[in-house]
């Protein structure tokens, strides 16, 4: 057992060296719930970071991971603080949608953008399912895997930078 988390860790560590440095996960997406319950995506890169390829991917629990709903965008150089409406992203990104835009029981979620320069990369993230959003309150946002206010999702953010 040991040899073999030792042969893991060798090799997850030669991996590293030979990519480089990975890009970090950090809690700076979210999703928040408006005053009429339509979930916004909420994005907040670090400073005057550019940011690239949101996306939004919705995969059946139980199912063979492959989006069946969402959208993503190629995108690139974006900057500042965005939100929008989760299944309706801005037309400058020229997102490509799949499937059903709205969110469904049983599908788990994921939207987030990356940014990415040698030795300051990063991932923004945050999972999430259509429960978690229908629980939310208005001016709630769910980021890091709980619901907080807005407030505490923009301190979440700036200490995460």
């Amino acid at each position: 057992m040991r040899r073999t988390g030792a042969v893991a860790a060798g090799i997850a560590g030669g991996m590293l060296l030979l990519s480089g440095c990975a890009a970090v996960d950090l809690p700076l997406a979210g999703v928040r719930a408006g005053t009429d319950g339509t979930p916004y995506a909420v994005f907040r890169p670090c400073g005057d970071d550019a940011y690239q390829g949101p996306s939004l991917e919705g995969r059946p629990r139980g199912g063979d991971g492959s989006a069946t709903t969402g959208w993503d965008a190629r995108s690139e150089g974006l900057h500042g603080d965005t939100e929008f409406p989760l299944f309706a992203p801005p037309a400058g990104l020229h997102a490509r949608h799949r499937g059903k835009q709205e969110l469904l029981p049983g599908h788990d979620y994921t939207v987030g953008f990356g940014h990415y320069v040698t030795g300051d990369s990063y991932n923004a993230v945050v999972e999430f399912t259509a429960a978690q959003i229908a629980r939310l309150r208005p001016g709630q946002v769910w980021a890091d895997g709980r619901a907080m206010s807005l407030g505490s999702f923009e301190r979440l953010a700036e200490e995460s930078c």
